[in-house]
């Protein structure tokens, strides 16, 4: 049995956690997960079971303004402002991220403790990333919350808020793993146009980002398995049921399938290509 210290102190940090999620400002942010982080990668904490989540406020700034995906800016990345409005969105992501591994490790009680391990392993990971990006955006004369935003990542967090099972499918697996799909083609671009220093940060990105799609995958698996269900007949339901619009390629196979999908699944994401494109390599 733990030791009443020990309980008292398992707490304390899960209440820095839920006080990190609700930290407004984005390198305070950065500084707490990171300094939770620490807490247990040193083993001074081993974060289990948070208990019931109860209410989980998620501190945004004020900026950047939040607009639907058509009203943001598209321009090219042989001009600085283009670079900026590239990195700028890649940075929102990465915030967004932040908030999505501190929520996850709050939000579902009774997993395993390697199940926690893991999501506050990626919020670590990404405000390390937002860091990277916030820094790029410095030098290139611009900064974070300077251009508008779109919130779809985090409605689907919201929609996803009632079941562990749910979240893993949609959040990691699909929408996040949308940056496996398209960063390769990102880098190329940024290549052509001598941007080496941004084309550096994410070859990074991507690499550690396969990893974080590769832990929804496996806890998706797990708990499908715990349910008695068929992962990919399940998968499958939930994109019908959840984006019934269709999903855009391309689909980068092999990061899929080092990350955790089968081929089945990613046949399925194809399939639902509303542009008909066909799956990248």
């Amino acid at each position: 049995m733990p030791s009443a210290v020990a309980e008292v102190a398992a707490a304390s940090a899960w209440e820095a956690v839920r006080r990190a999620l609700a930290e407004t400002d984005p390198s305070a942010k950065c500084r707490r997960v990171g300094a939770l982080w620490a807490q247990v990668e040193s083993g001074q904490w081993r974060p289990e079971d948070p208990g019931p989540p109860g209410a989980l406020p998620c501190g945004r700034p004020a900026r950047p303004e939040m607009v639907a995906p058509s009203q943001l800016p598209r321009r090219g990345l042989g001009s600085v402002e283009g670079r900026q409005a590239l990195i700028h969105a890649i940075a929102h992501i990465e915030f967004n991220a932040i908030n999505l591994g501190l929520d996850a490790a709050l939000r579902f009680p009774a997993m395993p403790p390697a199940y926690y391990r893991d999501w506050l392993q990626v919020a670590a990971d990404e405000a390390r990333h937002f860091g990277m990006l916030q820094r790029r955006l410095e030098e290139l004369g611009a900064s974070y919350g300077d251009l508008p935003a779109h919130n779809g990542l985090w409605e689907m967090a919201e929609k996803t808020a009632h079941d562990p099972l749910i979240r893993m499918a949609l959040v990691p697996r699909v929408l996040e793993a949308r940056g496996l799909d398209v960063t390769p083609g990102m880098i190329r671009k940024l290549a052509a146009v001598g941007d080496q220093e941004t084309v550096a940060l994410l070859e990074i990105i991507l690499e550690e980002e396969e990893e974080h799609v590769a832990i929804g995958s496996r806890w998706f698996r797990t708990l499908c398995a715990e349910r008695g269900v068929e992962p990919e007949s399940t998968f499958r339901r939930l994109l019908e049921e959840y984006f019934s619009g269709g999903l855009r390629g391309p689909f980068n196979r092999d990061a899929r399938r080092r990350a955790g999908f089968s081929a089945e699944e990613i046949d399925r994401l194809v399939e639902m290509d509303g542009a008909g494109s066909t799956a990248s390599r």
